[in-house]
């Protein structure tokens, strides 16, 4: 038997088989439009914590505390790194740049207990080591260094570096803000007026992994790094700390800050007792101005056999200075330099008194 379809039925027949592909193209256009806020959401960076305000610029004698009076040339800003909503700043940074140049962070002071964004350090250890690259360096030698000291000496020295980048890398920011570190690496980036290459990103890990390996290996990783041409490398003491916040679980280091005070002897027994309390295997020093000091703690020895660590002065282990290969040629505060090429032929310079005499004072404390 067959059963014949009113006209009303063939109706909402019609109706129904229009009705039901357009609700599927409305589902499916509402899920498009939601995946694409979702992607919106998570690709568009949430404004940073802190801010940079201009508080003066000038030019280089006008910030006489920075050290930089031979580089005439450069224009200096001063910012307050600032919390959204306090009245003190976290930070002051000063930025040098020269005209149609990208700015360059050239000194920092955190108003923190901990670091944040970068490590302070003595203004004069980066004018005395530019001078000194200035004087002995060949034209066309090529710096290798952490991407924030290869950045300043390529603006002080005009020196070729490998990496030109501002690579922030480790991201120097306290927990409560690793939420927002995509942000603060665009807010960084906006900054500085440079976006990170991603080939010299490549070759920065390159770099801080050789700096893991042991002497000669990595030595030999990094004259590979730097090929034929006439080649220096430079760490600091600072480089520790970030290389143990790239690679905690292959470089382990602490820091305390201490008083400076006339009674050096009972500092340094302190920091002995820290080392000793805490099983640590060696500690290094940095001095941070005519007050304070920085102690960093290698962990254990695995951490000591590393390059970057060998190139440092540790308590009670061999001096830098004893190194056959690579050869020190200068020594400034926290700087250490080394020829890092054969052909090189800058001369020797007499590493700094200060830094070396702390180490050596620490090492007579019993």
């Amino acid at each position: 038997m067959t059963t014949s379809l009113t006209s009303s039925d063939r109706r909402s027949s019609r109706w129904s088989d229009r009705l039901l592909p357009s609700l599927g193209i409305l589902l499916v256009t509402g899920g498009l439009v939601l995946l694409a806020l979702y992607a919106w959401l998570k690709l568009t960076p949430s404004d940073p914590p802190y801010y940079y305000q201009l508080t003066t610029t000038g030019n280089t004698a006008d910030f006489p505390d920075l050290e930089l009076e031979a580089w005439k040339d450069l224009t200096i800003n001063q910012y307050n790194v600032m919390l959204a909503g306090a009245d003190e700043p976290l930070a002051q940074a000063w930025f040098g740049q020269r005209a149609a140049q990208a700015p360059v962070l050239l000194h920092w002071k955190n108003e923190t207990i901990e670091p944040i964004l970068a490590l302070d350090q003595k203004a004069l250890e980066l004018s005395e080591l530019a001078a000194a690259i200035d004087q002995y360096a060949a034209k066309d030698a090529l710096l290798l260094s952490w991407w924030d000291t290869s950045r300043q000496l390529a603006l002080l020295t005009g020196r070729d570096v490998l990496f030109h980048s501002a690579l922030h890398e480790p991201l120097i920011i306290p927990d409560e803000w690793q939420a927002d570190a995509r942000a603060i690496r665009t807010y960084e980036a906006s900054q500085t007026e440079t976006a990170v290459d991603p080939q010299e990103h490549e070759q920065f890990l390159s770099f801080t992994q050789s700096l893991l390996k042991p002497l000669a290996e990595g030595i030999t990783e990094l004259r590979q790094l730097a090929g034929e041409r006439d080649a220096y490398l430079i760490v600091h003491v600072s480089d520790l700390y970030k290389l143990g916040l790239l690679y905690p679980e292959q470089f382990g280091i602490v820091y305390k800050p201490y008083r400076l005070t006339s009674n050096l002897h009972g500092m340094i027994t302190h920091v002995k007792a820290e080392m000793t309390n805490q099983g640590y295997y060696a500690y290094t020093l940095q001095s941070l101005s005519d007050e304070l000091i920085r102690a960093f703690f290698l962990i254990d020895k695995a951490s000591y056999q590393t390059l970057l660590a060998r190139l440092l002065p540790f308590t009670s282990q061999p001096s830098p200075l004893d190194l056959a290969s690579p050869r020190l040629i200068y020594q400034q505060g926290g700087y250490w330099v080394y020829q890092l090429t054969e052909q090189s032929t800058a001369q020797p310079v007499t590493p700094h008194e200060k830094q070396m005499d702390l180490i050596q004072h620490s090492d007579q404390v019993q």
